[in-house]
């Protein structure tokens, strides 16, 4: 069948403005480790997507889940060993406030119960997030992902901060000063929700502000978050799906790279390593009183298979050495990003840590073309950022440095055909 065929059958079922990526949409039919396949059979270096975190289909995720499929799948109304190892396992990983964890099966479930948990505790309605946020797709987490979700859309209890922006924002202005003017944003938005009669529930950020291009965050800038929401009554949530699980290398979860502790994590995509697995992370007296007065019950979330496939996740990132792998290879992708950045001027600025990286580049049309001709070449990207002129490159956690130069490389040869 012709790609175009299968375009649309697509439509056909799943409706015209269902998002594909590339101006060429790719039919893949196989992945391993970095790699995927078309259904031509041609291999592409996926340096793009979190979802296969551990890598595309690895073996001992695979062997995890059909193991324990041919066990047993319920629910967690009755006791398992396997859920209960789990839960211990991921919340060994975090600040030993965090001691309670509610399993779902989508990132949006988990921000959407995040959300349900603030406003319940608090009694609070107002939430903030940033001006081009993406936290999911349920009714209430919508309104608050700006990036997607128009303004007449967004709701009377949400209020929204600019992007932190030390690349376009600086103006001179040392780590300190830029946080404090980023924090007075935050306070003007907690005083406008209160201007009309609204108090704060909470603030929901992601730790990497992946969707608002990966900026660099001043070290205060998190810790400062925490003490004015606190002061205004409402708690932080930590949207962890695209920062956590060591994607930065030097700490598990991005809020415990800037020194945090948030009330409310949230997890979901790399969970699962493409499971359907998520999850909300907790202090024990939030959860004692939200729980004491909802029954918070998910039917697929934590179910057994599930669980077993969460636990080969955290076993493959610690056995593999998959942080400091992130570190090292990390390392070495953005020492040769600043290579393209001295050679291309085109490139404005190279930023990111661990398997994480933002290339921003001078123009939104020239972004889009760098990113089909990668695809073109077999190399996966995508591009972000309140301009959309931010190549977005986040390989799996297993990605090496062989990997690394194929991405090089093939960025070095686009760019010189497009700068």
């Amino acid at each position: 069948m012709t790609a175009q065929s299968l375009i649309e059958r697509r439509f056909n079922v799943l409706g015209r403005h269902s998002p594909l990526f590339y101006e060429k949409p790719l039919q893949l039919v196989r992945g391993e480790g970095v790699w995927v396949w078309d259904a031509d059979g041609k291999r592409y270096l996926d340096a793009y997507n979190n979802v296969p975190h551990v890598g595309h289909c690895h073996p001992r995720v695979v062997e995890a889940l059909r193991r324990q499929a041919g066990i047993l799948n319920s629910h967690t109304r009755y006791l398992d060993e396997t859920v209960i190892d789990y839960a211990e396992h991921l919340l060994s990983t975090f600040h030993p406030t965090l001691q309670r964890v509610f399993l779902t099966c989508t990132g949006s479930e988990s921000n959407e119960l995040a959300l349900r948990i603030a406003r319940e505790t608090t009694g609070h309605m107002g939430v903030i997030a940033t001006d081009f946020a993406y936290h999911g797709n349920t009714a209430a987490v919508s309104q608050i992902s700006s990036v997607f979700t128009p303004a007449s859309k967004r709701g009377p209890y949400v209020r929204y901060v600019p992007v932190i922006d030390p690349y376009r924002q600086r103006n001179g202005r040392r780590d300190e000063q830029l946080a404090d003017f980023y924090i007075q944003q935050l306070q003007q938005a907690i005083d406008d929700l209160a201007r009309n009669g609204v108090k704060l529930a909470a603030v929901l950020f992601c730790t990497a502000f992946s969707s608002e291009g990966l900026p660099d965050i001043p070290k205060t800038y998190f810790p400062k978050v925490a003490a004015a929401v606190h002061a205004a009554g409402g708690l932080v949530i930590a949207d962890e799906v695209q920062a956590g699980f060591g994607r930065f290398g030097s700490h598990m979860w991005g809020h415990a790279r800037h020194d945090m502790v948030p009330d409310i994590v949230t997890m979901g995509k790399p969970m699962g390593n493409g499971h359907p697995l998520a999850g909300v992370v907790t202090t024990a007296a939030l959860m004692e009183t939200f729980t004491s007065q909802n029954m918070y019950f998910n039917t697929f979330g934590g179910n057994e298979v599930s669980a077993a496939v969460g636990h080969a996740v955290l076993n493959v990132l610690r056995d593999e050495n998959l942080l400091a792998n992130a570190l090292t290879v990390g390392e070495y992708v953005l020492t040769g990003m600043r290579r393209l950045q001295q050679k291309y001027p085109i490139i404005g600025d190279v930023r990111g840590q661990g398997m994480f990286f933002a290339v921003e580049i001078d123009d939104a049309a020239r972004t889009k073309k760098i990113v089909n001709r990668m695809r073109e070449r077999g190399v996966l990207i995508s591009r972000i950022g309140p301009h959309d002129n931010i190549l977005k490159i986040r390989p799996p956690m297993v990605f090496t440095k062989d990997n690394a130069d194929v991405l090089l490389n093939t960025l070095d040869s686009v760019l010189s055909e497009l700068a």
